[in-house]
């Protein structure tokens, strides 16, 4: 069976994060984690004879399939990773419909910003913290251990995402060691706002 997934490249030069991110953290992280989770994917749905090519339908059956769950999730999560950060772009406060939704629901930016630092910085082990985008419309931010992400059956929320860190600690332990919250600061000056708003019109949209 040919491989139905294949590893995309990065949206930008891997110095393009720097100081912020560091140079050899992307190197590593994509070229051997992102490369990893997305041959063992392939991997794992050659062995549960999983024919499907849509990310969205393997993602929601995953609950007796732990290999597909893991590498599926490390490969999905890592992609939308990556395109959550950008060298530059807009900040919030120039996008109307991200900064309206963020002030809507958390009261200000940078009550925004306390709220996800404190999510990501008490994941415990390895995991993810999102934004997302509930049924009703309201933005909410949670936590998934591993590589779970809420388009999984396994998960407890169905807000889709709009925008991730990885607190795994291959995403940071080069630059930052231990220092996890440094990192989640560090974060914020590289997230691509553009893709967040972009991301929330189109749900809004569906």
């Amino acid at each position: 069976m040919a491989n139905k997934f294949i590893l995309p490249a990065l949206p930008y030069a891997y110095n393009a994060l720097e100081p912020y991110i560091d140079e050899a953290t992307l190197k590593i992280h994509h070229d051997k984690h992102h490369q990893t989770y997305c041959d063992k994917f392939n991997a794992a749905l050659e062995a549960a004879e999983l024919n499907s090519e849509d990310i969205f339908e393997i993602m929601g059956n995953v609950s007796n399939l732990p290999a597909v769950r893991n590498h599926g999730g490390g490969f999905f999560n890592h992609t939308f990773y990556w395109e959550s950060m950008a060298g530059s772009c807009d900040g919030p406060e120039k996008l109307p419909e991200i900064a309206k939704a963020v002030t809507d629901t958390f009261g200000s930016f940078e009550k925004f910003k306390d709220e996800f630092s404190k999510s990501a910085a008490s994941v415990f082990g390895s995991g993810w913290t999102w934004l997302g985008v509930e049924s009703s419309g309201e933005l909410v931010i949670y936590n998934t251990p591993n590589q779970d992400n809420a388009f999984m059956d396994i998960c407890d929320t169905d807000a889709k995402p709009i925008l991730v860190i990885d607190v795994w600690e291959h995403a940071y332990y080069i630059k930052y060691q231990n220092r996890r919250p440094e990192y989640i600061e560090q974060f914020f000056k590289v997230i691509n706002w553009n893709k967040v708003q972009e991301r929330l019109l189109e749900i809004r949209k569906n």
